[in-house]
């Protein structure tokens, strides 16, 4: 895990990974946004099999701890498909997509 800032990324404070751009008025946030979607989906993926390991343990719940154990799986899906949102929607805006192989999980 790197704590080193890169100047390549554009922010409005050194400590803030996040790409700022200012649009009018506004501000859009677009690390933040991916980040807290790709933390969201891992507290899912942990809950999905967390519960489905539980249910298996009975077998009267074995068949809804498999339907978990499948969403699970598909949320392991959706952690790339976010990462990938993420450097698509920096590439339309024309910005840099941060620092190449250490996007992987957002840690900054």
């Amino acid at each position: 895990m790197s704590t080193a800032s890169h100047s390549s990324t554009p922010s409005t404070s050194g400590s803030d990974s996040s790409l700022r751009l200012p649009l009018g008025g506004d501000e859009v946030v677009i690390n933040d946004r991916y980040e807290t979607l790709s933390i969201a989906n891992d507290v899912l993926i942990a809950l999905f099999f967390l519960v489905g390991s539980v249910l298996f343990f009975f077998d009267s719940t074995q068949t809804i701890g498999s339907w978990l154990f499948l969403l699970g799986s598909l949320e392991f899906l959706a952690r790339p498909a976010i990462r990938l949102a993420r450097r698509i929607h920096l590439r339309r805006i024309g910005a840099s997509t941060g620092r190449r192989g250490t996007d992987y999980d957002y840690d900054y």
